[in-house]
């Protein structure tokens, strides 16, 4: 507790500091907020890469002062802009007494302009012998210990900008995930799909099983959900005569955190006409390692250690398969009876009489999942966890729809997609039973969605994609929250 005390009187008498010098600046008439540009010549990194032609030469810099080492007569400091750092050479006498006495007062942390002549030291450092210093915006607040740096994640999760000024290795995962976004963007766009942007706020949830956010309209006076999927909008879509269509966007559910899970995420959803779930299986993999090679120039990659190949084509493994691969269990040929003997031989809890295809999904959650390492297209799902799926017409208590796992996660989510009005609306049905027993992770009932089947959906194959676990593997990140800028957290007491 002393310790804390002691750490927490420290800092008060830092900002103390800080404060009084920016009283000093303003009572000079050198306000350093009132500053609207500085026209910068070059990078930090560009400066570097581009030694040999701008040594010798005049460059203007702009970025945060990051260390400041003071030897009298001379001083060396580090300044970090988007693209890097580089190391500054400040001289008395080529500043001026007065230039240099206020160099000597900047802190960690200040925002400053710099003009110099771009030179290698005798270490061999790449540097800026500076003629100019401006400070453009006073840093109140003081950085983390420089050789300590930011540890506390959850504090990095909630000061962000904080996280990305101290952790360099941070800030490249977030270019390398605008990197990625791009590189699906230029995939679909080359496989003949159009972006398109449908509604956040919705009548009704669907396209999904998932607990929605509600609010309220106060104009309509009506209650609105933030969407839970882009589904059944983009569908409409392809009814109206769209062929292939995509969109990327944020997506609303009101479910539990992990490191797998976030209430808002971004997803992409892809719809073709005239295809189906193989079509789907194609360019899921070809997508994933269009973006590996893009990132790492391979699609060999390893995620936390553990090796992963994304060289398509992937397995194809049915649930039932995959099923009794890892239990022994066999549900293929069996009644809803023998289902749950079944199910409770191989240790699945049976709260109650379920179905056969509820009980083979279940199975499958607890029992397979996680094991599914390389990428594996599991193919098969029930009926009764599929309501906007086709069924397997020699298997119509199946769908054919598919589910990708990588290192045990769930990846992407494709059907084909179910165009029968009249099958759709029973299907629904059976949601709205399931929802008035006190289920609210299912589909909603959506009339509107079924007067558009009822003009004609072609034979359509649908995916689904989470592009930010698509940037958990390929960044390496451990947690969903590495690779969202601003995570949703429980707001501090």
């Amino acid at each position: 507790m002393e310790e804390i005390i002691n750490h927490q009187s420290e800092l008060s008498e830092v900002l103390r500091v800080r404060r009084e010098k920016l009283d000093a600046l303003r009572a000079a008439g050198q306000d350093p907020f009132v500053i609207t540009q500085f026209k910068r010549s070059h990078s930090c990194h560009g400066v570097i890469s581009a030694f040999e032609e701008l040594e010798g030469q005049h460059v203007a810099l702009a970025g945060r002062l990051m260390s400041k080492r003071v030897m009298g007569k001379a001083s060396f400091s580090h300044m970090m802009d988007q693209s890097g750092q580089i190391q500054l050479y400040v001289r008395r006498d080529v500043m001026g007494d007065e230039p240099y006495a206020e160099f000597k007062k900047l802190d960690i942390g200040d925002i400053i302009g710099i003009e110099g002549e771009v030179f290698k030291t005798n270490a061999g450092e790449i540097s800026v012998k500076t003629t100019n210093i401006i400070l453009l915006a006073k840093s109140l607040n003081p950085l983390p210990e420089k050789f300590h740096g930011l540890k506390d994640m959850d504090l990095r999760y909630r000061q962000r900008y904080l996280d990305l000024i101290v952790n360099p290795e941070v800030k490249s995962t977030f270019f390398a995930r605008s990197n990625i976004i791009k590189s699906i963007r230029e995939y679909m766009d080359k496989q003949g799909f159009i972006e398109v942007e449908t509604p956040i706020l919705m009548g009704s949830a669907g396209g999904a099983a998932a607990r929605p956010f509600i609010t309220h309209h106060n104009t309509l006076d009506i209650d609105m959900y933030l969407r839970i999927a882009t589904e059944l909008h983009l569908k409409r879509l392809i009814v109206g005569g769209f062929e292939r269509v995509y969109e990327i966007g944020r997506i609303f559910r009101n479910e539990g955190m992990s490191i797998k899970h976030n209430p808002e995420f971004t997803s992409i959803e892809m719809y073709q006409a005239f295809a189906n779930v193989d079509d789907m299986m194609s360019l899921c993999e070809n997508l994933f390692y269009h973006c590996s090679q893009m990132l790492h120039g391979t699609g060999q990659i390893s995620y936390q250690g553990t090796p992963v190949d994304l060289t398509p084509p992937w397995q194809r493994l049915p649930m039932l398969d995959a099923v009794k691969q890892f239990t022994g269990a066999d549900f293929s040929n069996c009644t809803d009876e023998e289902a749950n003997e079944i199910a409770k031989s191989i240790g699945l809890e049976v709260e109650k009489k379920q179905t056969r295809g509820e009980l083979l999904y279940a199975a499958f959650e607890q029992f397979v999942e996680d094991k599914l390492t390389g990428p594996t297209f599991i193919t098969g799902y029930p009926v009764e966890v599929s309501p906007l799926a086709k069924k397997m017409p020699e298997t119509p208590w199946l769908t054919e729809r598919f589910e990708l796992f990588i290192t045990g996660r769930e990846m992407a989510n494709a059907f084909s997609e179910l165009n029968d009005p009249d099958d759709q609306r029973a299907r629904f049905m059976e949601q709205a039973r399931q929802r008035a027993m006190g289920n609210d992770e299912t589909e909603m009932m959506d009339e509107d969605f079924l007067t558009a089947l009822e003009y004609g959906l072609p034979p359509t194959g649908g995916m689904g994609i989470g592009i930010d676990r698509m940037v958990m593997l390929l960044t390496d990140s451990y947690s969903i929250r590495d690779v969202i800028l601003f995570p949703t957290m429980k707001p501090k007491e």
